[in-house]
Formats: C-alpha cells, sequence, structure tokens
C-alpha cells in the first residue's frame, strides 16, 4: 500500500494535483489506517496514470470522470470531439501569434501592405514622424470601416505623392505638427494650397465617393484635432476660403452681399 506522496511520484504528478483530484471528484479518496495515514492501491495508481495522461492531453477535467467509465466506442468519440475542440483552439493561437507578430511591425498592424508602403513613401517625401503617425491612425480608421476599397484607393493616393504642391503639403503640416506653437504662417499655406487642390477637383467634375457621404469624415476631421488641436484653425481656415473642410471638401455656399 503507498502513501500520498508515494502514489504520485508512481504517477507521475504532485502530491497537490492528487488532493486536487480527490476534491474535484476524480480519485477516491481512501480511508484512513489505524495510524491516521491514507493508503492507495495499484488500482489507484492505474486511475491516476489515466487521470493524467488524459490531462496532459487537454481533456478538461470536468470531462475526465465520463471518459473514464465510457465503453470504447463513447471513448472514441469524446476524443473525437476533444480533438475538434483543440484544432479550433490551435488555429485561434495561431491567429494571435500572427496578430503579436504584427505588434513588432508598427505600421503594418491593423494595415494592409499597400497603405503601409503609402506611409513609407511619405517618408520619403520628407513627412515627420509625427506626420506619418496621424496619417496611418486616420488609415487605421478608413481600413476598418472598408477594408476592401482601401486597396483600390492605393494607387491613386501613391500617384498623389509624385504632385509637388502635395509633397509641399504634407512637409508644412509635419512642420506645423513638429512645432509646439504658433505656425499661423504655415497654417495660410496649407490651407491656400488645400483649397487650390479642392478647386481644382471641383473644376474637373470630381465627385465625392457615395462611401465618403457617411459618418467617417466627421470622424477623420475629429481624429485630426485630438492628434493636434490647431488642426480646427486649418478648418476654420478652409471655410474662409469656402471649403467645409479637408477630409470632405465640399464648397460652401456663398454669402450673400
Amino acid at each position: 500500500m503507498l502513501t500520498i506522496s508515494q502514489l504520485a511520484g508512481y504517477a507521475g504528478v504532485t502530491v497537490r494535483a492528487v488532493r486536487h483530484y480527490h476534491q474535484v471528484g476524480l480519485l477516491p479518496e481512501p480511508e484512513r489506517d489505524a495510524s491516521g495515514y491514507r493508503r492507495y492501491g495499484a488500482k489507484a495508481v492505474v486511475s491516476l496514470i489515466r487521470i493524467r495522461v488524459l490531462a496532459n492531453a487537454g481533456v478538461p477535467l470536468s470531462q475526465i470522470a465520463q471518459m473514464l467509465d465510457a465503453d470504447a466506442s463513447t471513448f472514441a468519440e469524446s476524443v473525437q470531439r476533444i480533438d475538434r475542440h483543440l484544432l479550433d483552439e490551435i488555429a485561434r493561437l495561431e491567429a494571435s501569434r500572427q496578430q503579436i507578430a504584427r505588434l513588432t511591425a508598427g505600421d503594418s498592424l491593423a494595415l494592409p501592405p499597400q497603405v503601409v508602403g503609402y506611409l513609407d513613401r511619405l517618408r520619403e517625401i520628407g513627412a515627420s514622424p509625427r506626420m506619418v503617425e496621424a496619417e496611418r491612425d486616420g488609415w487605421i480608421l478608413v481600413a476598418a470601416r472598408w477594408p476592401d476599397l482601401i486597396v483600390e484607393w492605393m494607387p491613386a493616393k501613391l500617384a498623389q505623392l509624385d504632385e509637388p504642391r502635395i509633397v509641399r503639403l504634407y512637409q508644412v503640416l509635419s512642420e506645423i505638427f513638429d512645432s509646439d506653437t504658433g505656425g499661423d504662417e504655415l497654417l495660410e499655406e496649407a490651407a491656400d494650397i488645400m483649397a487650390d487642390l479642392a478647386e481644382e477637383a471641383h473644376s474637373a467634375g470630381d465627385v465625392i465617393d457615395d462611401e465618403m457621404q457617411g459618418d467617417l469624415p466627421d470622424l477623420l476631421d475629429a481624429l485630426a484635432v485630438e492628434t493636434d488641436p490647431r488642426a480646427e484653425r486649418l478648418r476654420a481656415l478652409m471655410r474662409r476660403r469656402g471649403w467645409s473642410g479637408w477630409t470632405r471638401m465640399e464648397r460652401l455656399p456663398e454669402r450673400p452681399h
């Protein structure tokens, strides 16, 4: 007859595990002998080994008791069910690993590769880290709303970065973001460039995509203000020039004289 520590040693588990199996009803707890010790026989060793094997295989303790008493057919069905659950869990964990891996990649978190390439191009034309970060956060919002359309828009967005005025716009905005105070002259210059671009687009008959008629433009404008409160001043300057803002540039009705 074995003591609890000897039983645990035979089965390759801890004494604490044996006591836990007693508590949850997996392993019967023998009566104490005359000396006050619990003694375990060979069947207890066999039962404990079977419990250990099932537990190590990932079988929940709540299901082990049923499997220990099941016939061969029921046992096989239980194993298949548990295996399917483990496969699902493996897939979930693998997806989590991929997301964790993307955390080290910076821009690629929550963004498709095409947008990451666009952000890299912004750095090449002289956009500051804070400017790129603001753009990144904006594209995260867009990607969450239209994950399929965003890939279609990227070629045109990249082509815009070959336009000298847009390059200058990003450089000006970067300088504003990197300055803690002031920037009135730069804000005026940014508003002039944006108003000129809006005027050209309007004259060319470019229309606002139906997708941009929802609440996302307002959310993007709010993001800009949260990133730097001076964005509100830029929006006011755009309104003085006859345009509603920068995300959804719509011509404002002319004021009566």
